[in-house]
């Protein structure tokens, strides 16, 4: 269970990506029958530290309070051009060996990289710094397009913002959906965002809640996840050809129907995994899955785990 959390910090740290993770999970919401942490900013180098935004920062702990940590985190790393300091990278190298969590947020990847953690591995980072990870890495999986990856014991997230993301998931895969939805409800931000920063790139989000006849097509697609909802159906509602609509949905939400579907389905499945004990195929026919062997595929590809073992791990985790 996860209850020692540490983040590696050194000069020239980027004050937002390090809000992030002390939001999650250094402060204190035990009161509100949330899960407390033990959490320590760690400095890799002599105190105080300076910041991208012009303050300082001071710190009592030292790398030496990352051996006992269950989940390391790295914020950011702007100097791209400086090699991290090699006690750093060791002290990550020995979290991966004993089967701590090593994590980073936006440019934080690069010091992943530099310890040899992501050789072998699915990773990402900013969309400005994709290509320099991937050359810099030839051996990691650079994916520029998601707003985080979870290899396991290695999890690194895309620019910024997309630190909330990833520090949600680990919540929600170590505690479940309810307590990740409560934190996320204080912190005022959604629990889960679909689509990847590849829509940041070229398309943005827009600020505000899909309009019109897109926003009712959603609330009306999340209460019919169960019946088939091919485009052609939505469109038809929606006195749309089915261009329209699809051009449409992907600006309202930066994904396409079918991806946006999908994920509408396996958070369902997730849930009904979570909250129910009923069989895993009746899970998948109320998600809209239809079998069992439909369910699995996606969700393997969504959570990196099957069914079955999900439910497993959750009720060992509430028990």
């Amino acid at each position: 269970m996860l209850r020692d959390v540490a983040v590696a910090v050194g000069n020239s740290l980027p004050p937002f990506e390090l809000g992030v993770i002390c939001e999650v999970f250094g402060t204190d919401r035990t009161a509100a029958g949330l899960p407390g942490f033990d959490f320590a900013v760690c400095a890799f180098d002599p105190p105080p530290l300076s910041t991208t935004s012009g303050f300082s920062l001071d710190t009592p702990h030292g790398l030496e309070r990352l051996e006992s940590a269950d989940l390391i985190a790295v914020p950011g790393w702007h100097e791209l051009d400086r090699v991290p300091p090699e006690p750093l990278l060791d002290a990550l190298r020995r979290a991966v060996a004993r089967r701590a969590r090593v994590m980073s947020v936006c440019s934080g990847a690069f010091v992943l990289g530099a310890a040899g953690l992501l050789n072998g591995r699915r990773a990402t980072t900013h969309w400005m710094y994709a290509a320099e990870l991937a050359a810099r890495f030839p051996a990691a999986r650079v994916d520029p397009g998601v707003l985080y990856v979870d290899e396991g014991l290695v999890l690194t997230s895309a620019g910024t913002a997309a630190g909330v993301d990833l520090c949600l998931h680990v919540v929600r895969s170590e505690f479940g959906a309810r307590i990740a939805n409560a934190i996320a409800r204080r912190m005022v931000v959604p629990a889960h965002r679909d689509g990847g920063q590849a829509q940041y790139i070229e398309t943005p989000l827009p600020e505000r809640r899909p309009a019109g006849d897109i926003a009712l097509a959603l609330d009306w697609m999340r209460s019919h996840l169960a019946e088939r909802l091919p485009v052609e159906r939505l469109a038809t509602q929606l006195h749309m050809s089915e261009r329209t609509f699809a051009r449409r949905f992907a600006a309202a939400t930066g994904t396409s129907p079918h991806r946006w579907v999908v994920q509408q389905r396996c958070e369902l499945a997730q849930r009904l995994l979570e909250e129910t004990r009923d069989p895993v195929e009746e899970v998948a026919r109320r998600a809209g899955f239809g079998d069992a062997a439909n369910l699995r595929g996606h969700f393997v590809r969504w959570r990196g785990t099957p069914p079955h073992e999900y439910r497993r791990a959750f009720r060992e985790r509430e028990g």
